[in-house]
């Protein structure tokens, strides 16, 4: 089936755009992040070499965020067709014909891995030994990869994040996540899920400024075989997070109608 495309899941997803600041200057005034290559004029040198730890490794910490909505109104906007088992299709067509009316988004329910990686809000990745933690400015929301060389736990307690370990393969962090609830959607169009949710990103830092993320999503409950999508976050200089509360002030619930 091919992929949809409407205006009203722009206005959806334009919560995100409204509920959060996009950048955070105006909480740190003076902020100049430290250690970071620059151009002559002082502006991030976006284009510069990945910086490598002691180990030899790419440095993945720091601040990124995806720029512009393709990607969280429709995870699927550069396939000719997504895999669909037949109700998953059903559906996905369902949701776009009520124009996203019931998306957890709209009642301030956590987005999942991995429309998380698209919101319109940045996020950050700190590295540390034995877990790499990741940050989501949106909804205030951690994420814990496991790198002490633990499995996904067989029997695990479903969660909206599910569970995520993680390792290097040469230059690129691959995480496998799994234990997910099966409740998010992959994107504001609706692009279901189940909670044989598999996913497996693997974070591979281009140069200084640009972090590639390769996304396979494989999940026998809604799609007939695995399929991967590939993103491009931008690293965030000279800001930090900040808190975001979804939940208070929350006006939008009566305004989103279906048909």
């Amino acid at each position: 089936m091919k992929a949809f495309f409407r205006w009203n899941h722009i206005a959806a997803a334009a919560v995100f755009l409204l509920a959060a600041p996009l950048t955070a200057p105006a909480q740190w005034l003076d902020l100049q992040t430290k250690g970071i290559p620059r151009t002559k004029d002082g502006k991030p040198d976006m284009t510069a070499p990945a910086p490598r730890k002691a180990n030899g490794q790419p440095e993945v910490s720091g601040i990124w965020m995806v720029p512009g909505l393709k990607y969280l109104i429709n995870i699927a906007a550069d396939l000719k067709d997504v895999p669909f088992q037949p109700w998953a299709a059903a559906e996905y067509k369902k949701r776009m014909d009520n124009r996203g009316k019931d998306d957890p988004n709209n009642f301030c329910l956590p987005s999942v891995i991995p429309e998380k990686i698209a919101v319109t809000s940045p996020w950050k990745i700190v590295e540390t030994p034995g877990v790499t933690l990741i940050l989501y400015e949106s909804r205030t929301i951690f994420r814990q990869i496991f790198t002490d060389g633990r499995t996904l736990p067989a029997d695990p307690n479903p969660t909206w994040q599910g569970y995520s370990i993680g390792k290097w393969d040469g230059d690129t962090f691959v995480v496998e996540t799994g234990g997910t609830n099966g409740k998010g959607w992959l994107d504001t169009n609706g692009h279901p899920v189940t909670d044989k949710l598999h996913v497996i990103e693997r974070y591979h830092r281009k140069d200084f400024g640009h972090l590639e993320v390769e996304i396979t999503l494989d999940d026998s409950g809604a799609y007939t075989k695995p399929w991967t999508v590939h993103e491009v976050a931008e690293y965030q200089p000279d800001t930090e997070l900040i808190e975001y509360i979804c939940e208070e002030n929350n006006h939008d619930v009566g305004h989103f109608v279906g048909k």
